[in-house]
């Protein structure tokens, strides 16, 4: 069997019988113009005794820590217990005095930690002092770390001027480093899927390895463990500058990192199982206002190179709407003027996905749109109609679900990640004041439940009054490329739906395309290899 765990013939056949699932629930149940459907995910197998060998090889390079390590199993405890792998249980008590709730990470979790290493200086007497850089191939202590039923996330970085043999820079700032490892990834129709050039220097070490740059990115995708791991470095494919970063110049920071990686813990757990897709229930209320135009419905000419949207009808989470009251909109902020709609506070709502923006995005015409969705609350009434209890700079935005925070001080968006054994996704929020989520503690590693407010529909775009007031909602879901891009506006009709519990209505003109009714994958060995999980921004 190859090191990827999994057979050309496997990959083939898997990729048959997901078509014809496909397949037979389209003909099965035909979607009415209105209908909505959850995702398709694929539970991954974890070879849990591929981990165990590779710990014990990477533990012998240091004698003296080996010895401390048990890898004979107690057979008389149940296969999942903990106990069953002794040596992992040891090697998760070294690692979580880094990573907290390392054990909670249902996939073999590989980091830039060499444990054995950090053991054995301990026992010859170094200091605690010493810097954990030294054990993490200089990369510095971990800025984050999430795991969790589905697998883990980390955030390194790597300061200017660090690492024996490492070229100089033009970027001047640290380069984060990402790494993402899953037991569940998305099946999206993903043309673009699957898609990457080998890197021959890390060939022996990760024979499955692609290298791509995919929606500001730079990212390496292998699997180990039968488990897909995506290492990535958001920069520009472009020329370097002393505060934009080079693709080029994060190459042999990522090359570095993937020779650092060992396996840091992590816990053998019952197995994860596949999701299928389906119809969604919805309120059997009628509303009788909330109407919205259909998915990928974007006003005429304002997608990149003037073309249309992106029709979707995944629901891709089942979500708390994030402003806290109804009534809210979702309209365009860039292109207001051109809708027939008169107001950006009134229904229908109208799909902005896909509008022309610099940002890549692989579900839109050309590569490049809008990432998300832009939100506005409904304006206060007229003096005398109770404008007195309405102040339209308090209007508050809440977590969509019990979640964990991703987001540095500097940070301009709050992302919330969802880690279970149903889930792996992300929702970002934008245009929130830097400062006062700072001071609300809205940074790495906090847990927020849904429904909590985390801040107040504003206008931030890199200062105070950057943007209109609104609030811009993205979702970013896990695949074998990484964290990718997918519509949020059936999700956010869904989740509205609930708000008001009532059901809203389609209108206007039927669009051109067809929506996407079940997702599949597509298989890595049928597409032809050629070359942020957020981008930096939104601009409006």
């Amino acid at each position: 069997m190859p090191p990827g765990g999994e057979t050309v013939v496997g990959k083939s056949f898997r990729f048959v019988s997901q078509l014809l699932a496909s397949l037979s629930l389209l003909i099965a149940s035909p979607l009415a113009a209105d209908e909505f459907r959850s995702p398709s995910l694929t539970a991954l197998r974890v070879d849990w005794r591929a981990a165990l060998d590779q710990l014990r090889t990477e533990i012998n390079v240091h004698p003296r820590a080996a010895e401390d390590f048990i890898f004979a199993p107690r057979r008389s405890v149940p296969r999942y217990d903990p106990r069953a792998m002794p040596a992992l249980v040891q090697l998760n008590a070294i690692s979580s005095q880094f990573f907290t709730g390392i054990a909670r990470s249902s996939v073999p979790v590989l980091l830039p930690f060499d444990a054995a290493a950090y053991l054995e200086a301990r026992r010859n007497g170094a200091p605690a002092t010493v810097a954990l850089s030294r054990y993490q191939a200089d990369f510095n202590s971990v800025d984050l770390f999430d795991a969790g039923p589905a697998g883990y996330s980390a955030t390194f970085s790597f300061e200017p001027g660090t690492g024996d043999g490492m070229p100089s820079r033009v970027f001047a700032r640290p380069v984060e480093v990402q790494i993402t490892g899953s037991a569940l990834v998305y099946d999206i129709a993903d043309p673009s899927g699957g898609k990457g050039e080998p890197v021959k220097p890390l060939a022996a070490l990760y024979p499955d390895l692609r290298k791509f740059i995919r929606e500001g990115y730079m990212r390496y995708a292998f699997t180990r463990f039968g488990v897909a791991y995506v290492v990535s470095i958001q920069c520009l494919d472009s020329v370097a500058k002393p505060r934009r970063l080079a693709c080029k110049e994060a190459y042999p920071i990522a090359e570095r990192f993937l020779k650092a990686l060992r396996v840091a813990g992590g816990q053998r757990m019952r197995p994860l199982t596949d999701i299928a897709s389906n119809i969604l229930d919805r309120p059997t209320v009628r509303s009788p206002d909330f109407t919205y135009r259909p998915s990928g419905d974007i006003i005429p000419n304002t997608g990149y190179r003037k073309q249309g949207g992106h029709p979707d009808v995944m629901a891709y989470a089942q979500i708390r709407f994030p402003l806290e009251k109804a009534p809210a909109f979702v309209h365009s902020q860039s292109y207001a003027k051109r809708d027939k709609i008169e107001s950006t506070t009134a229904y229908p709502w109208r799909d902005n996905f896909c509008e022309s923006r610099s940002f890549e995005v692989w579900q839109c015409g050309g590569g490049y749109g809008h990432q998300g969705e832009d939100i506005r609350a409904a304006e206060c009434p007229p003096p005398g109609e109770g404008r007195q209890a309405c102040d339209p700079k308090q209007r508050a935005v809440v977590a969509v679900r019990d979640a964990r925070v991703i987001r540095a001080s500097k940070d301009q968006a709050v992302t919330l990640q969802i880690n279970s054994r149903s889930e792996h996704i992300r929702f970002r929020y934008m245009h929130m004041n830097p400062q006062a989520l700072n001071a609300d503690g809205l940074l790495n590693g906090r847990i927020v439940s849904e429904g909590e407010k985390i801040g107040v529909v504003s206008n931030y775009l890199d200062h105070p009054a950057g943007t209109s007031m609104h609030l811009h909602f993205d979702v970013q879901v896990f695949t074998r490329d990484g964290w990718i891009w997918v519509s949020p506006y059936v999700t956010l009709v869904s989740a509205y739906e609930r708000l008001i519990h009532a059901r809203g209505r389609e209108v206007g003109p039927e669009i051109a395309g067809t929506p996407q009714p079940v997702a599949h994958a597509l298989p890595e060995d049928v597409l032809k290899p050629d070359l942020r999980e957020g981008s930096g921004g939104d601009e409006n």
